[in-house]
């Protein structure tokens, strides 16, 4: 399925090399980007350094490209936040390249994946989180679409041959929330579990939290609760658990932060690798979109991203191995890493720490998965 999304207009980054070029009037049936005014162009002779991506000194030329068709397909998934996440990501690509922006140049293209089709049973028992993107990846594959969208979290550690991870948007709060339903009473900050009754149904089908959950209160219930943001409030709002659990980037970018009853800690729970990133696949030989993509990239983001993968990678744990992974940027420039590894039953947890240098990320994240698994009950990594 298809659908046309019309990107609302926003201020224009670009300087007047850009301006200068008039835009598109083909499409995808005959024609595309004039010669020299691809918006594929690495930062061209001129660029300003600690200027906005696509601000150009005055007269600058741009890096002639080969004609290219309009317009550029992208896909995503069609929950409330993955059209967010792509719509936000297209405004980003007309901000930077604003001769784009009435030149009809981006088309969604809503694609359902076998993790969206299937809401009776956790990911671990049908695949892993790789099941949201197995579909939009095979579109990409067959050139049905051009790039795709993802919360990087549900992107697998390994992308399938042809497939490259090429860009990584500015993060927002990877923290967990906890939500406590109308049974529960009021939170404390210092001590949030405590709100939670002896033996309180924890609605929740993610094993990394559920795991960090029951190593703190092993006398709580876990039961699976799948589904959006607005679905799984909806089912804790009816009484189908005592709380849940949802990502404060989730909720901020739905501007729903205020359901969130307390923001947890994200060394006492240590979130999803990638959770709060927005990242975009493209095909490894997809030279111009490698280089209009840069132009966007959030370098933080990219350097914790590396840094969070590597460790998964280190890890290979199976897609039922309760994994968390949190890398943020200290004040001196350093990198800071958090890495977790447990039982999903919270009987064994092992988490751990490392920090240096950022231009280290993927160094730092493989030593610390390396250790981490090192000094875990082997049964742990078994599926």
């Amino acid at each position: 399925m298809s659908l046309a999304h019309p990107v609302l207009p926003s201020a224009a980054v670009g300087a007047s090399a850009y301006a200068r070029v008039a835009a598109p009037a083909d499409t995808r049936m005959g024609g595309g980007l004039p010669a020299g005014s691809h918006p594929g162009a690495a930062p061209p002779p001129g660029h300003v350094p600690g200027h906005a991506p696509g601000t150009l000194r005055q007269g600058a030329p741009v890096k002639p490209h080969a004609r290219r068709p309009l317009p550029l397909r992208v896909g995503t998934r069609g929950s409330p936040l993955a059209l967010w996440q792509t719509r936000t990501f297209l405004d980003l690509l007309l901000r930077f390249c604003p001769v784009l922006r009435n030149a009809k140049a981006f088309e969604e293209h809503v694609i359902t994946t076998s993790g969206d089709r299937i809401q009776d049973k956790r990911l671990a028992d049908i695949g892993g989180k790789g099941l949201f993107a197995k579909e939009i990846h095979e579109a990409l594959l067959d050139g049905r679409i051009d790039f795709a969208v993802h919360s990087l979290k549900d992107l697998e550690t390994e992308l399938p041959p042809g497939i490259v991870l090429a860009c990584t948007l500015k993060r927002e709060d990877a923290r967990d929330t906890l939500i406590l339903g109308p049974n529960c009473p009021a939170v404390d900050a210092a001590d949030p579990y405590a709100a939670l009754p002896t033996g309180a149904r924890i609605g929740t089908a993610s094993l990394r939290r559920q795991a960090q959950l029951l190593h703190a209160r092993p006398d709580l219930q876990v039961q699976m609760i799948r589904g959006n943001v607005g679905s799984r409030l909806a089912k804790l709002a009816a009484g189908e658990a005592d709380a849940t659990l949802l990502a404060l980037a989730g909720l901020k970018r739905l501007e729903m932060a205020d359901r969130a009853s307390v923001v947890l800690d994200a060394e006492a729970m240590v979130p999803a690798a990638g959770q709060g990133i927005v990242g975009i696949t493209v095909r490894a030989a997809d030279e111009e979109l490698h280089e209009l993509l840069s132009g966007i990239e959030d370098r933080s983001a990219r350097a914790v991203s590396r840094a969070e993968r590597a460790l998964l990678a280190a890890l290979d744990g199976s897609c039922r191995t309760p994994i968390g992974g949190h890398a943020r940027l200290l004040p001196n420039g350093e990198l800071h890493l958090t890495g977790l590894v447990a039982r999903p039953d919270g009987s064994f947890l092992l988490k751990r720490s490392i920090h240096g240098a950022a231009a280290d990320a993927g160094r730092l994240g493989r030593e610390l998965g390396e250790g981490l698994r090192a000094d875990s009950p082997a049964d742990i990594f078994i599926g």
